[in-house]
């Protein structure tokens, strides 16, 4: 019987082992080899709004010069630049409209919703070589301001810039340190904005039908948020009943010791 007994513990034991990976471990549907076929095409595109830096080089850099200075252009030092080439204190930071367009000197309008940076590189370049302005235009486009918020069940939960143009929802969470052994790897929820709209789609990190997903790949402006299990919630409540009785049981004894004071004062 004794030796029963502790078969069956045993037994329990490595139940509940195992039903604790199952609680933690990602893409549990993945054997070692398996290939996976992604999007061709999951860079970061713009969108109306983003905030985004433009220097146009050339062998010559004098005839760069006007493609990279506007008195009425916002610099990343905090001031307008009236002259001169454009340099990591003084670039420029070009807004995209609600049209998906930017302004640029001497060539204008310049579409950018919808398209990635280096697209928008090659489209500056054309207008600049069309225009007969530069034989070898070399542009750079970079983002200013790309982020993504992290939230709930991680270690590190905030806002993150991005530094690159294609960011998956395992490197969002590696930036926020991973999530806790209490995050729910089933109920992972992205929230994107899209067409004036805040679009939910909630994601199951233990399945390998998330490289499917249209948020595997994150956006700019994402809010990921990792929801607690149902075992940070028990626990999260039965913490909150036991400060409850705590604090009940002090105010018990803290009455109690007043009556016994004012009983012994008043004989």
């Amino acid at each position: 019987m004794k030796y029963y007994k502790l078969f069956i513990l045993s037994i329990a034991i490595l139940l509940g082992a195992c039903n604790a990976q199952d609680r933690v471990l990602y893409l549990q549907d993945v054997k070692s080899g398996t290939e996976i076929d992604l999007p061709e095409n999951y860079l970061i595109h713009l969108k109306p709004l983003d905030q985004i830096t433009v220097v146009v080089n050339s062998k010559n850099p004098e005839l760069a010069v006007p493609f990279n200075t506007s008195s009425s252009y916002n610099s990343l030092s905090g001031a307008p630049t009236a002259g001169g080439s454009a340099t990591e204190a003084s670039l420029q930071v070009l807004t995209v409209d609600e049209s998906g367009y930017i302004d640029m000197p001497i060539i204008g309008r310049v579409k950018c919703a919808g398209l990635t940076r280096q697209e928008v590189a090659n489209s500056i370049e054309k207008k600049i070589k069309d225009g007969g302005y530069i034989v070898d235009p070399k542009v750079n486009v970079r983002f200013a301001n790309l982020t993504i918020s992290v939230l709930g069940e991680v270690n590190r939960p905030g806002r993150y810039d991005i530094q690159k143009d294609q960011l998956t929802i395992f490197e969002a969470l590696a930036l926020a340190g991973d999530m806790t052994i209490y995050g729910g790897r089933e109920d992972v929820a992205v929230i994107r904005e899209k067409d004036g709209k805040s679009v939910i789609t909630k994601l199951d990190l233990r399945s390998k039908d998330i490289f499917n997903s249209p948020c595997f790949h994150l956006e700019q402006n994402d809010v990921v948020i990792v929801s607690p299990n149902k075992y940070r919630a028990a626990t999260s409540e039965i913490n909150q009943n036991r400060s409850f009785w705590i604090s009940l049981a002090s105010t018990g004894i803290s009455l109690a010791t007043l009556v016994m004071t004012i009983i012994t004062v008043s004989k």
